[in-house]
């Protein structure tokens, strides 16, 4: 089958952007880079790739823009709250048995889930010995991140989301408002490290307790799935835990029996014992 000249110019742009600005989305699904950019023709007034190409390479504060559109930044504060819930309920019992704890949460976004995982640990009497990870390939979302500044208007739906979570406080007790925004406490702000980290082409940092990574996966084509479930692999300690999202799968991975299913409903995992 013949490649549609758009797919051309997708792919040549793709290689345009990790040839001058290093960041890799080849191993990105197609469909979903072809859905933004079609947004980010519209953003640029372009009228095809290549002419998006011609001004990303020629003007870096285009790629900044274009970012965004690259790097999908959906998320809010304890998404599918059945999913922490199961992590206060079925995980946090083993976790406590660690003298401290690191957790990665790999594609952060503006940070709502590091923020969610915070509070948990909080409520659980362990975030005073816990490091949080929290990595992102985009700048400006880590920069957002790393302020802990939501918009007052996304706070109900971040509440209601937190009282199915099994929430032994109220949210309001994490954040003071201001302004239409609420800006979430320092001294949780205190336990996460923001950092910049690529899955596609970084190596492994740390040896953590819990991985996070949630809805990231869907993004990426088989070979950078497991890519990145192996770096998952390789920083997770002894019968460390994964957690994905609701859509993603271990199934037909090439790391499929490194882990077992933990909790099966809600897509956690735990590494097998070598």
């Amino acid at each position: 089958m013949t490649a549609s000249t758009f797919d051309i110019e997708l792919k040549l742009l793709v290689d345009a952007v990790y040839l001058k600005y290093h960041f890799d989305f080849r191993g990105y699904a197609a469909a979903s880079l072809k859905r933004r950019m079609k947004a980010a023709m519209g953003r640029f007034g372009c009228e095809s790739l290549s002419q998006l190409q011609d001004r990303l390479l020629n003007d870096s504060t285009v790629f900044t823009t274009l970012l965004d559109y690259l790097t999908v930044q959906v998320s809010e504060m304890f998404r599918d709250p059945e999913y922490f819930l199961a992590l206060r309920t079925q995980v946090m019992p083993h976790l406590r048995t660690y003298p401290s704890l690191k957790v990665w949460v790999a594609g952060c976004s503006a940070g709502e889930e590091a923020y969610s995982l915070a509070i948990l640990l909080q409520e659980e009497g362990l975030l005073e010995r816990t490091i949080i990870y929290a990595t992102d390939i985009n700048p400006q979302a880590l920069r957002r991140a790393e302020a802990g500044v939501f918009e007052l208007e996304r706070i109900a739906s971040f509440t209601a989301n937190h009282q199915r979570s099994g929430a032994t406080r109220s949210l309001a007790d994490y954040y003071t408002a201001a302004y239409g925004r609420a800006v979430f406490d320092k001294r949780l702000r205190e336990h996460i490290l923001f950092s910049d980290h690529s899955l596609a082409t970084d190596s492994v940092f740390a040896e953590v307790q819990l991985v996070s990574c949630r809805n990231v996966l869907i993004y990426f084509d088989r070979a950078l799935q497991n890519r990145a479930l192996g770096l998952f692999r390789d920083s997770l300690c002894r019968r460390g835990f994964l957690g994905l999202g609701s859509k993603e799968s271990m199934r037909f991975s090439d790391q499929a029996d490194a882990f077992e299913e933990f909790v099966r409903g809600e897509r956690i995992f735990r590494k097998v014992a070598e």
